[in-house]
């Protein structure tokens, strides 16, 4: 992949652009990922701080997902992960304008396209693996339901957040491989013969300008131009006669 300055590489509209804040909290991949983010916060927050209960036959605190930890050590993972994952994107996608560079901006759309579709998926198995644990919970004795609701919608949420972030990572991509892939160079328009110019010829006027020759010395300044010719006079033809008199030279 060359690099190219053109205006649309990758999704960008322009190559070595100031950063405008306005236009980029305006754009809906921006309002999206801070969708993402939130839905993060809120799942790994719940958990860290309601997620753990001790049962009344037990001194140790367990996971209210059916005293299963692996699933809160799991939730908890991923929502990290992805609030990190999110502000680095934000970042990286406020600096892409400014990348002249088309490989760049290549490597930073796969990566977006590549770790948003990853945690699709695992936001997908999180949210099964909470809903079934939280299914099978019978005893709910001392457990903050609403944090373990909580906890499960917004993993669902946060399967559409990613899904739609990877539909943008993919249509950027595409964009910005047909906008590399297109010719820059413009063919010339095929000439007619028939047109006297080309349609883009206008022929220059030219002003006629006098004579002025020189003056060197040891030759007169003023007067008659001695090399100049006398025009051209037709001698008068005679009046009696009709016919054809050759003029002389």
């Amino acid at each position: 992949m060359e690099e190219n300055g053109g205006t649309s590489a990758y999704g960008v509209s322009f190559a070595g652009g100031g950063f405008n804040l306005r236009k980029f909290a305006r754009q809906p991949q921006t309002i999206v990922r801070f969708f993402s983010w939130l839905f993060a916060i809120v799942v790994f927050a719940c958990i860290t701080t309601e997620g753990y209960v001790n049962p009344s036959d037990s001194a140790q605190a367990l996971c209210i997902f059916n005293q299963d930890d692996s699933a809160c050590h799991y939730a908890v993972g991923i929502g990290v992960i992805a609030f990190l994952a999110c502000m680095g994107f934000l970042v990286l996608d406020a600096f892409l304008p400014s990348m002249s560079n088309a490989r760049q901006r290549r490597y930073a759309v796969m990566a977006d396209l590549g770790f948003s579709g990853v945690w699709s998926f695992l936001w997908f198995v999180c949210f099964c693996l909470l809903a079934s644990l939280w299914g099978r919970t019978m005893d709910v004795r001392g457990i903050p339901e609403d944090a373990a609701r909580a906890t499960v919608a917004f993993s669902f949420f946060s399967i559409a957040t990613w899904a739609i972030l990877t539909y943008f990572a993919l249509g950027r991509y595409r964009h910005g491989v047909d906008g590399v892939a297109v010719p820059t160079s413009i063919e010339p328009p095929a000439s007619d013969h028939n047109v006297p110019y080309p349609p883009t010829y206008v022929p220059t006027s030219y002003a006629h300008t006098a004579y002025n020759p020189t003056t060197y010395p040891g030759f007169p300044s003023s007067g008659a131009d001695p090399y100049q010719q006398t025009l051209f006079t037709p001698s008068a033809q005679p009046q009696g006669d009709g016919g054809y008199q050759p003029p002389p030279y």
